[in-house]
């Protein structure tokens, strides 16, 4: 290549969670959104907003909006009005009662002990120290009478604290706090680190939307639930990826073509109530390039582009 050839590169950030909600129970099923809320997708705002020069796509699905938008809407209404936490781990942090029955302070035990080991168990030694206490409660639920109020609180902190975005920790002065006290949390601490969490939470759409105000970011989507949208059509858009996949007897999806624009239809709507903006693009589901031109979202959003 001659010394003047150049390659146009675009960075897209994919942000996506699959729905972890019962939505007959009213329940989130796992924690895996708020979780990444407050360490990944703050995270990456605050390295954005670190260095002004930088330009990149960020692409969200809707399905994770939704969730995020729900989170900060039932903390909120917990801190001020105590409505419930439909999360059950969540709830548990400022909880005033820990479950009285072995079998579920064991089953918290385990849900906090759900953490990458070397990056952020080990990296906090009284978290560590911790997780070696409770590997014996695991192995034997006779232990867990031994099971305190005061081993849970911390625990529970603990694995919130771990997951916190590294921008967090280094910056909020209560996060710090919490931090250097390292054990011995009361309800009030545990009470101040969820509202650190509704904080993050209710900051994300503020922080992604000044970034594409400014010209930094370009925002967009996916559709709403992430299907791989070729496959709502043809099924013989698999052999574009893998040539030698026996597929199902039928052609396509029973109504895939609807379900298809649906998703794009419904996927507007949440990002533009999210965010108070239209997406400037699409990225399909899988990354896709789809070309058959079959199926268009409102108002121009082909799925052909991607950005």
């Amino acid at each position: 290549m001659g010394s003047e050839a150049h390659l146009d590169v675009v960075i897209c950030w994919h942000m996506h969670q699959p729905d972890y909600r019962d939505h007959l129970r009213n329940e989130f099923l796992q924690p895996w959104v708020y979780l990444h809320g407050i360490k990944d997708y703050v995270d990456m705002a605050a390295h954005l907003e670190a260095v002004p020069a930088a330009r990149t796509v960020v692409n969200f699905s809707p399905v994770l909006l939704e969730q995020l938008l729900e989170y900060e809407r039932q903390i909120e209404g917990y801190l001020k009005n105590d409505k419930p936490i439909r999360d059950p781990l969540l709830a548990m942090l400022d909880s005033p009662v820990f479950p009285a029955d072995n079998e579920h302070r064991v089953a918290l035990v385990k849900a906090c002990l759900r953490s990458n080991r070397k990056r952020l168990i080990e990296r906090f030694k009284p978290y560590q120290k911790l997780t070696e206490l409770a590997q014996p409660i695991i192995n034997d639920l006779s232990y867990s009478a031994y099971l305190s109020n005061q081993f849970l609180a911390d625990l529970i902190t603990w694995y919130h604290l771990a997951w916190l975005g590294e921008t967090v920790r280094r910056t909020d002065q209560r996060v710090i706090n919490l931090i250097e006290q390292a054990s011995g949390f009361t309800l009030h601490q545990r009470r101040i680190l969820l509202e650190v969490i509704g904080d993050l939470i209710t900051g994300l759409k503020k922080r992604y939307s000044a970034l594409a105000q400014s010209g930094q970011v370009e925002l967009s989507m996916s559709p709403y639930a992430h299907p791989m949208l070729p496959l709502l059509l043809h099924f013989r858009d698999a052999r574009d990826s893998m040539p030698n996949i026996r597929l199902p007897v039928l052609e396509g999806y029973p109504g895939g073509k609807e379900r298809a624009k649906w998703h794009l239809r419904a996927g507007l709507e949440v990002f533009e109530n999210y965010f108070g903006q239209r997406p400037v693009g699409c990225w399909p589901s899988g990354g896709y390039q789809y070309s058959h031109g079959e199926v268009t979202g409102q108002g121009g959003l082909s799925m052909a582009g991607h950005r």
